[in-house]
């Protein structure tokens, strides 16, 4: 693994540590080509162009049944934003898996979403195209359990996120145990957790790419340029701002990679989609709030209009 210069990294902290625009993205460049790491910065033409398009003649279960386990009690918050999320992304239908006692907080807040008790949501996968996991969910032994035997068992595309990253974290054979179509959405410290601490942003970016080939899995790092990682490849998002830092950011992503794997797009297209369509929600909802204030239901909000910007000409 080819390391920074003194130099670079000089720069490189310089760069990050700036509370100014960052208008260019030439150093990072730079910097990528002396690590020999296969880059690609995500355009607009490009992710418009793995658009599907909504036929006339469909109907609900057209754009796929989702389930997501997510939830937790004083966490149900992070249920909500992934399940608004992952419905006003596409999704034809969603099922939340959530603690028995909490399940009347999805009935009255999200009406369009059907309710399973998590002890009963693995035990029938087949009805579903694509499953979440992670949002507030916690990492009770009860719950490693049950994430674990579904990690396993599990065939249908699957996001990992948040306590789920923890879980696999702490019971590292589920990583040789992914379904075809598994999306990884760490953050660095999540990021660490699973592989190992990273000394700088490129060292993690190699590591990820690396982890994708060698757990056949797409994996994001989540962060101002969010890394896609897939078979070996990588690209990274041009859209979103400051605004994304704040808790409830990584729910809403979360839902919305989940609904797109379950209207058929691929796990790499997903996760492109997903995060670019995220960064432009936010891009979206700076124009009516400042970043200091954006909360995670305005990129909720703005979903919408980043799927119209996203399609128009």
């Amino acid at each position: 693994m080819k390391r920074l210069s003194d130099k670079q990294l000089q720069d490189w902290d310089a760069f990050v540590q700036s509370d100014a625009p960052l208008p260019s993205t030439d150093l990072m460049e730079s910097i990528l080509k002396s690590l020999g790491i296969p880059y690609t910065f995500l355009t607009k033409s490009f992710v418009a162009s793995l658009l599907k398009n909504r036929k006339p003649f469909s109907h609900k279960g057209t754009y796929g049944h989702a389930l997501l386990i997510a939830g937790n009690p004083g966490k149900m918050g992070a249920a909500l934003l992934a399940a608004k999320a992952a419905l006003r992304s596409g999704v034809g239908l969603l099922t939340v898996a959530v603690p028995e006692k909490e399940s009347s907080i999805i009935h009255i807040a999200l009406p369009e979403a059907m309710v399973v008790f998590r002890d009963a949501a693995t035990t029938v996968l087949e009805q579903y195209d694509a499953i979440g996991v992670g949002p507030g969910l916690g990492t009770e032994l009860k719950t490693q359990q049950q994430i674990g035997k579904l990690i396993q068992q599990n065939t249908r595309p699957m996001v990992l996120d948040a306590d789920a990253l923890n879980i696999v974290a702490m019971n590292q054979d589920l990583l040789q145990q992914f379904s075809e179509g598994t999306v990884l959405t760490p953050h660095p410290k999540e990021f660490d957790r699973l592989f190992g601490p990273s000394e700088t942003d490129f060292e993690r970016w190699q590591k990820a790419i690396a982890a994708s080939q060698l757990y056949n899995c797409v994996v994001l790092v989540k962060g101002h340029f969010t890394l896609i990682a897939s078979a070996g490849k990588a690209w990274f998002n041009t859209t979103g701002n400051a605004g994304l830092a704040k808790g409830g950011s990584g729910d809403v992503l979360t839902g919305m990679i989940t609904a797109l794997l379950a209207q058929g797009y691929s796990a790499e297209a997903a996760a492109i989609l997903g995060v670019y369509l995220h960064g432009l929600a936010a891009d979206i909802a700076v124009e009516s709030q400042s970043i200091e204030s954006i909360l995670a239901t305005d990129l909720i909000n703005s979903i919408g209009k980043a799927f119209l910007q996203l399609r128009a000409d």
